[in-house]
């Protein structure tokens, strides 16, 4: 049985993560981009950190549009792939949120739920204040954050998922204020066990965040597409910090 304290350190650092999720559309990703880059008018000369970059998918189409980027992950194995992509202007580094870059930025980006991952909240609200160090003067910070409220009335408890020939078991829990995914599978002779953890933060929590390290929230919304934010009904909760 596969088990680590810091999940996210063994789990995304697997094939087996990259088998799961191996058919997520990433269309939605280029388009959530392009009605950033309109609404705030982003100037291509601008600087960008991707914290959190997976295999820099974002990375690459920022790069491609003319940005000068650094894509940043802790999974050597996501970084190692991503790093075929670089170019004079597009850099991938393994790194872990909770440190800090000497670099400054004229933009950051933590996209898809690349937030809330620790037990601890000191540990989240030192993930902000490196963040806001290492912008710029009037630089932004992009978080996009799940709708907790919503995801959580929406659980699917029990799933099973069948992928090149590996049969996932998840299941879906809320414990000590987290949104848990349990997954279960036998591979290699093996069994094992891995857990994805987000806390259950919603607007006012992470607001808290936030006021704590002199962070303001300039713009929510609630979607991809930039619609105001509803905590009922919105798939999404991302914030444009200043």
């Amino acid at each position: 049985m596969t088990k680590n304290k810091d999940w996210f350190a063994s789990w995304f650092d697997t094939s087996y993560y990259h088998i799961l999720y191996k058919h997520r559309d990433y269309s939605e990703g280029q388009s959530f981009l392009k009605n950033l880059i309109s609404f705030l008018n982003l100037n291509k000369n601008e600087f960008v950190l991707d914290l959190g970059c997976g295999k820099g998918r974002h990375s690459i189409y920022l790069n491609s549009l003319g940005f000068k980027v650094i894509g940043a992950d802790l999974s050597k194995n996501s970084i190692d792939y991503a790093k075929q992509f670089e170019t004079e202007t597009l850099k991938f580094v393994k790194h872990d949120m909770r440190d800090s870059f000497k670099t400054k930025f004229d933009v950051i980006l933590n996209l898809f739920t690349s937030f809330g991952f620790f037990e601890d909240d000191a540990e989240d609200i030192a993930i902000l204040q490196n963040i806001k160090n290492e912008l710029n003067t009037d630089g932004i910070a992009i978080i996009d954050f799940m709708n907790a409220k919503k995801v959580i009335s929406e659980l699917v408890s029990e799933e099973v998922q069948t992928i090149d020939g590996i049969t996932f078991k998840l299941n879906r829990y809320v414990k000590n204020g987290f949104i848990i995914k349990e997954i279960n599978f036998d591979a290699d002779g093996k069994h094992h066990t891995y857990y994805e953890k987000v806390k259950s933060l919603d607007l006012p929590k992470i607001n808290s965040y936030l006021n704590s390290v002199g962070f303001k929230i300039k713009y929510t919304f609630g979607n991809y597409q930039l619609e105001d934010f509803n905590e009922e009904t919105s798939d999404r909760l991302i914030l444009v910090l200043e």
